[in-house]
């Protein structure tokens, strides 16, 4: 029947009308839809999109975000791609895609909070057990790798107290557990901070690398998704077929917010390092501050990993302060402040601050923040696109509430 033979609501669903090919620009188009069409049955059984040579179902891919996992993979030194809704859907995927009932996970202990807490609940729940060990002492992951040990998380650096382990190190310690081993423990790195540009963590001997696209990627701060990459096609597999039986999808419209955002990742992953290392620099000075910890200054824990491994340092820096200022004033300094927000996350254009207890970020004694000498709270700052003589000026402000 040809469009003019219809109603006219069924017209406007069957409308006969193509844009022409054509056309090319710069964004990559915006694929929306959850069912795919096929010309006919034979089609239909033979389609394939496990390798993204077909589409089936809008769930399982269109090319908006087959060309997102494909650029991500690039960005990350990967070879394959899958797309989260969220960071924190991405850890939990690599955990229930590698993990099952019997097997045991290790975190660091500075590891991001969420991922700690998916290890307490759900994972417990379901008969995986967890042990935290110290990313700063590779003596301590050996120690603590048992023989149900079956993934080791890693996280460079901290995502609050950002100190930057020797992952060399670290991933020496894994490999002599795995010799001799029929089923060995896989890495998996949270690559948020480094963002695939700081340093490359497949490099290093890295299974899995997972970012949280929600802070760098994006930039826009309007986006929640997360990214699993691999270089190992039976890993990819695994963890695409556990994808798969979740449900794990991404809208088209957030893909194409992702894709708007990376031709100017790198500039403004540099930008922002540039002005965080000014504004750590200037912060250590002041009064009330004890520390700054960012893994390029000097005296920062693991300063001499980062500078041996990584070329970039990110957007994030930790105040400690000295153990005289009282927790009601660290809370004052965060509401003066009036260009650094207070909020979660970072990556996005506008400067963040969050305050965090001390205690509450470790599990085990903090050889590098003795209570002794520093307060019992601390504020990590993110730093974003503003100018940074602007951004200083309104740290500096706020450092009234100290007096």
């Amino acid at each position: 029947m040809s469009a003019p033979a219809l109603q006219a609501a069924s017209a406007l669903i069957h409308h006969p009308y193509r844009a022409p090919d054509g056309f090319e620009a710069l964004p990559p188009g915006v694929f929306k839809g959850s069912t795919v069409f096929f010309p006919d049955v034979a089609t239909l059984r033979a389609r394939q999109w496990k390798d993204k040579s077909g589409y089936t179902y809008g769930l399982h891919g269109t090319p908006t975000t087959f060309t997102l996992e494909e650029r991500l993979a690039s960005l990350e030194g990967g070879a394959h791609c899958l797309l989260c809704p969220s960071g924190l859907a991405a850890l939990a995927l690599v955990n229930l895609a590698c993990l099952q009932a019997g097997d045991e996970v290790l975190l660091p202990d500075n590891a991001y909070g969420p991922s700690k807490d998916l290890a307490r609940a759900e994972l417990q729940a379901w008969g995986i057990a967890h042990r935290i060990y110290d990313p700063m002492q590779p003596d301590d992951l050996a120690a603590k790798i048992s023989p149900a040990t079956r993934l080791v998380w890693l996280e460079v650096p901290g995502s609050v107290t950002l100190e930057y382990p020797d992952l060399p190190a670290l991933m020496q310690v894994l490999q002599a557990a795995n010799a001799g081993r029929s089923r060995p423990i896989l890495s998996a790195l949270d690559n948020t901070w480094g963002a695939g540009i700081a340093f490359c963590g497949f490099d290093f001997g890295v299974d899995v690398v997972l970012q949280a696209l929600t802070k760098y990627p994006s930039g826009g701060a309007d986006v929640l998704m997360g990214s699993v990459v691999t270089r190992d096609a039976t890993l990819h597999q695994r963890l695409l077929h556990t994808h798969m039986r979740l449900g794990l999808g991404v809208g088209a419209n957030d893909a194409e917010l992702v894709l708007r955002g990376l031709p100017t990742l790198h500039l403004r992953y540099h930008a922002q390092d540039t002005s965080t290392r000014a504004l750590a620099h200037w912060m250590q000075q002041q009064r009330g501050v004890a520390q700054v910890w960012h893994p390029a200054l000097p005296g920062s824990p693991g300063h001499a990993h980062w500078q041996r491994d990584a070329s970039a340092a990110a957007c994030l820096f930790t105040v400690l302060w000295q153990p005289h200022i009282r927790p009601e004033q660290i809370d004052a300094f965060c509401e003066r402040l009036r260009l650094f927000k207070i909020g979660y996350s970072w990556g996005g254009p506008i400067s963040l601050c969050m305050p965090y207890d001390m205690p509450t970020l470790r599990s085990r004694p903090w050889p590098q923040a003795p209570q002794a000498a520093y307060g019992p709270r601390l504020v990590r700052l993110a730093v974003g696109l503003e100018a940074q003589p602007d951004l200083q000026a309104d740290l500096a402000q706020a450092l009234a509430a100290l007096d």
